[in-house]
């Protein structure tokens, strides 16, 4: 491993973005049932080619996020192995160095404007300066939320430098959901040659067939399990809320070409 590698390791492990995280155990099984059951916000989007067990999307979670694979163990934390990670960002590194040096069509979006919005800002202003096209779409469309919390307040699409989030009036949310991103692929002319999201817009456009680049916490597998059926996604496995800043050296590394 170079020093850089070892260097970035070393700070995922500290800032608890990947190693021991804070998401509870049992939440990660919850939420794999869930996403078995075809849960809206659990599914992300996404239409599994196979029927899936519980026990099948948690194999799939130790081997492509470092979660334990054992159901019996509901108590404490969960982990993510930092390896897993440094090796899908260097897939991400490899993608998006292309993407710029080709000029293609990058869409950025991500349902987390708390925590991973710094990255694709960062992956934005990246590629703009590399010569690559970061679509901007200016969407007249707007979603009621499927939620009782916020009835009757609808939803939009709103670009922050190159990055489009869920918002309403002025508030930037979280969401799961795919519809927003299916409302972007929509009204683009021709698909992107890439996205980048997470959440329910990286679901969406992998289902869609588009090449994306994903990051997902391990209480979200549904991104995970569709790289393991072999969907165009490259998913890396992270920590997606922890503060900001401490995804700097994460960004500095994956836009370092």
């Amino acid at each position: 491993m170079t020093p850089d590698l070892t260097a970035l390791r070393e700070h995922l492990v500290a800032s608890r973005i990947a190693g021991d995280v804070a998401t509870p155990r049992a939440e990660n099984i919850r939420n794999a049932g869930r996403m078995v059951e075809g849960r809206v916000k659990y599914d992300f989007g996404l239409v599994p080619r196979r029927a899936w067990t519980t026990d099948g999307v948690m194999a799939v979670m130790a081997r492509r996020c470092g979660t334990l694979a054992d159901l019996t163990v509901r108590d404490g934390a969960d982990t993510i192995d930092p390896d897993l990670t440094l090796a899908q960002l260097e897939r991400w590194r490899g993608r998006l160095a292309g993407a710029a040096a080709a000029g293609e069509r990058v869409l950025l979006a991500t349902g987390h404007p708390t925590g991973i919005l710094v990255v694709h800002l960062r992956v934005a202003a990246a590629l703009r300066a590399a010569g690559a096209d970061v679509l901007v779409v200016d969407l007249p469309w707007s979603w009621e939320w499927p939620e009782p919390w916020g009835a009757g307040r609808p939803r939009h699409v709103r670009a922050v430098n190159g990055v489009h989030v869920l918002a309403s009036g002025g508030e930037l949310l979280h969401t799961h959901e795919p519809e927003p991103m299916q409302a972007l692929l929509a009204a683009l002319e021709q698909p992107p040659d890439l996205v980048v999201a997470d959440h329910g817009w990286a679901g969406a456009a992998a289902e869609a067939g588009i090449d994306t680049l994903g990051m997902a916490d391990c209480n979200d597998p549904a991104l995970f399990v569709a790289e393991e059926e072999g969907k165009p996604i490259v998913t890396v496995p992270l920590d997606d809320n922890v503060p900001p800043h401490l995804y700097d050296p994460l960004s500095d590394h994956v836009t370092r070409w």
